[in-house]
């Protein structure tokens, strides 16, 4: 048994445990260690250990998503190529630990009527699977956890039935709530926080599923916006914060493949040229330029933004020292101030006032550690205000809720702004900055038709998704919007769903007989949700 002491500080919390999230969150919640003196398992135990779970596996969808949706460069799905194992230690690791410690949880809870941590347990369940559902489609739900060889159920049942989860947890939690602040790294045991969570994940499934059932949709949508209860600030953000310790790893995991020697594939040039083109102060923020000179193909006669287009499957020259990489949103990477010297000096959002020479090359990265950059202490966004405020405009373009579209989306990017800018105390997004920037984009969005309408609302969030590529790649098979990129070189088709893992599909004694037509069928057969 491994003997944890909590911290209050929610950041300082993360550094306790990140470090075992793919190993041993089994040891850390294993307190039967007398096996003839057994003891309940402790809920402030499991709570932790549930939330870094699904954080910790999170990592590779992330990746796989980002790489599909054009927000990075790299890996076999930025060609659209994908196979048994992609996706393997994700699916083990939410079915091995997240899951059945969250059944344990709700287990518990129920029969020490502990409320708050059941409500808790049956929101993170519902989130979790409702992820799942996303990318996989079908897969084991009623018999998860519960038996070797589980069948997998419908996508669209499952669904219909976290729905019904997320109003169970909200009844549990207003029945009593009583959390040990330290044992909750998202919310520290606000009971406030979590039925706003609740209610914003209840949204998020009705706006997921419009395309299905719109009444429904429209009818749920309109009564949670009625209750007037959702995420409606950044301080409500479900997003989990990442500490700075190397040893154990508590970092974000794209600063250490990102700040490695070794590198994590490219940066999208696809970001690079769309930021660049809107006059966009968040490019200084995404991607850190290591070489001020570098252009594609490791040429020297660029601005530093040596990345790659989609489908580009060259072999990698020895340019890790050239490459730009991910910047200090949401890596907790570096503020890139350096020269750009195709923009103006002193005009526009996306300037150089204050830029130095030569400030986006190594040796100036030491230089922002003292300011608290570098550090890797970035952020993982799951469901945040931005997110919300962008479900809602959607909303109300699709679904006639009576809400201001133009209005929730210049709150949308706001809030991005403000979340960036909390990563980079140092060098903020200022509020000037901010207004200039929903101005425009305003009289953008007023002169345009109902269709651009919903077209820039959904690019806007493409920008602001930027560390969460799951959504996106949601956003994308929803409405197909923001127009992708031409791949140079696919593999493959467009994939509509991630692959099963191969352990699943030659243990499972429910699906070994077709795993092979059941895994094509992951590419190249929608979601139920999908348009």
């Amino acid at each position: 048994m491994k003997v944890i002491k909590f911290i209050k500080s929610k950041r300082v919390a993360t550094l306790l445990m990140v470090g075992v999230l793919l190993g041993a969150c089994s040891d850390f919640i294993d307190i039967n260690a007398d096996p003839n003196n057994p003891t309940d398992p402790q809920l402030a135990l499991l709570l932790p250990a549930t939330q870094l779970s699904i954080v910790g596996n999170f990592n590779t969808i992330n990746r796989g998503a980002s790489n599909v949706i054009q927000h990075r460069a790299a890996g076999g799905l930025n060609r659209w190529d994908q196979t048994g194992t992609t996706f393997q230690a994700t699916w083990l690791g939410y079915y091995t630990q997240a899951i059945p410690d969250l059944e344990q949880m709700i287990t518990t809870g129920t029969e020490q009527e502990s409320w708050g941590y059941l409500g808790i347990a049956k929101l993170q369940k519902a989130f979790l699977y409702g992820m799942m559902v996303d990318l996989w489609g079908d897969l084991p739900y009623y018999e998860a956890a519960k038996s070797a060889n589980p069948r997998f159920d419908s996508g669209e049942e499952i669904y219909s039935d976290l729905l019904k989860l997320i109003d169970e947890a909200k009844a549990d939690i207003n029945k009593g709530f009583s959390v040990v602040p330290s044992s909750d790294l998202i919310y520290q045991g606000s009971r406030e926080k979590w039925i706003k969570f609740a209610n914003s994940l209840k949204f998020k499934f009705y706006l997921q599923t419009k395309n299905v059932n719109p009444t429904a949709s429209a009818q749920g949508i309109s009564a949670l916006l009625a209750e007037n209860n959702l995420i409606d600030s950044n301080e409500d953000d479900f997003t989990f914060l990442f500490g700075s310790s190397p040893a154990p790893e508590t970092r974000h995991p794209w600063y250490t493949t990102g700040y490695s020697p070794s590198r994590d594939g490219y940066v999208s040039m696809v970001l690079h040229d769309r930021l660049k083109e809107q006059d966009d102060p968040r490019l200084r923020y995404y991607i850190f330029r290591l070489n001020e000179k570098a252009g594609l193909a490791n040429s020297q006669v660029g601005e530093g933004y040596y990345g790659r287009y989609p489908g580009d499957g060259a072999a990698s020259p020895a340019d890790q020292q050239t490459r730009a990489i991910v910047g200090i949103y949401p890596s907790g990477g570096v503020f890139d101030n350096g020269m750009i010297p195709s923009i103006p000096d002193d005009q526009g959002l996306l300037n150089n006032i204050g830029a130095t020479t030569g400030a986006s090359a190594n040796s100036f990265r030491l230089v922002l550690f003292a300011n608290g950059d570098g550090t890797g202490a970035g952020i993982q966004p799951l469901l945040t205000n931005s997110m919300m405020k962008f479900y809602r405009a959607e909303a109300a373009l699709t679904l006639n809720t009576g809400e201001n579209a133009g209005e929730l989306l210049t709150q949308a990017v706001a809030a991005n702004m403000e979340a960036i800018s909390a990563l980079s105390p140092a060098f903020p997004i200022s509020s000037a900055s901010i207004l200039r920037f929903n101005e425009r984009l305003l009289g953008e969005f007023e002169a345009a038709s109902p269709e651009d309408k919903l077209a820039l609302v959904m690019m806007q969030k493409w920008i602001a998704m930027y560390g969460n590529g799951v959504e996106s790649y949601n956003d994308y098979r929803r409405t197909g919007l923001p127009e992708l990129v031409e791949l140079i070189s696919p593999l493959d088709v467009f994939p509509q769903r991630f692959f099963f893992s191969e352990t699943e599909l030659t243990s499972n004694e429910t699906v070994i007989e077709t795993r092979e037509q059941l895994q094509r069928n992951q590419q190249i057969i929608p979601v139920f949700w999908s348009r």
